[in-house]
């Protein structure tokens, strides 16, 4: 049975995301590399483990973050389809169980805020731990004069968090921002459609989606 492990060392795969993330690069987006994709697996498996899913729902959720943005390697206009496509293909050469593979295609295929929707935990779960990696050192340009609004935001972010409440009734998204470099209001102007999909998603694993920036709540 293939593992999440054993994903992370196909060296096919493994090209696949760095060439995509050097077209990122050349667009002049935040990294989107292993670092990203680790870290979304990383909290995939803490919300879904939280939440009491199975061990194997974990596995299975632990690829499709690890594969959730391959697409890039197309274009990053529609990376959701076309990577859940490529992944399909991965994984149906690598012989991978055909249920695994439509619960991951599919949670792929969703995971963006211009078509995705939580239409199961899985896809859920990676909305919310892709759109909550919001940090400094996913800006890769280092000249603070030509920062865009992006940089200025992900730059702003000191500290960020995702925390399934004891009572497993809520998740919140906590941010310290530093206003120095960006804004709340350069937060919400970017990051609203995103924070929208992650309040449905936290309903489809039967939860309540919270906000705080600085300390203070703003959803």
């Amino acid at each position: 049975m293939l593992t999440y492990e054993a994903l992370k060392k196909n060296e096919e795969i493994r090209t696949y995301i760095v060439r995509a993330d050097e077209s990122l690069c050349a667009l002049g987006y935040t990294e989107h590399s292993f670092a990203h994709v680790c870290k979304v697996a990383d909290t995939v498996k803490y919300l879904l483990e939280s939440l009491s899913y199975s061990a194997h729902e974990v596995e299975v959720a632990q690829m499709a973050a690890y594969l959730h943005d391959i697409g890039n390697l197309v274009n990053r206009v529609d990376h959701s389809q076309s990577g859940a496509i490529m992944a399909f293909r991965l994984l149906d050469h690598l012989e991978m169980d055909c249920a695994d593979i439509a619960t991951i295609v599919t949670a792929i295929g969703n995971h963006d805020e211009g078509t995705g929707v939580p239409v199961n935990p899985i896809a859920a779960a990676l909305i919310l731990a892709d759109k909550s990696d919001v940090r400094r050192s996913r800006v890769r340009n280092a000249d603070f004069a030509t920062f865009d609004i992006h940089d200025r935001v992900n730059y702003s972010v000191s500290k960020s968090g995702l925390t399934v409440s004891e009572d497993r009734k809520s998740v919140l998204l906590s941010l310290t921002v530093e206003t120095a470099y960006s804004s709340v209001m350069d937060y919400f102007e970017i990051f609203l459609d995103r924070m929208v999909l992650c309040r449905k998603a936290a309903q489809t694993l039967g939860l309540t989606f919270r906000l705080e920036i600085n300390g203070h709540s703003m959803l």
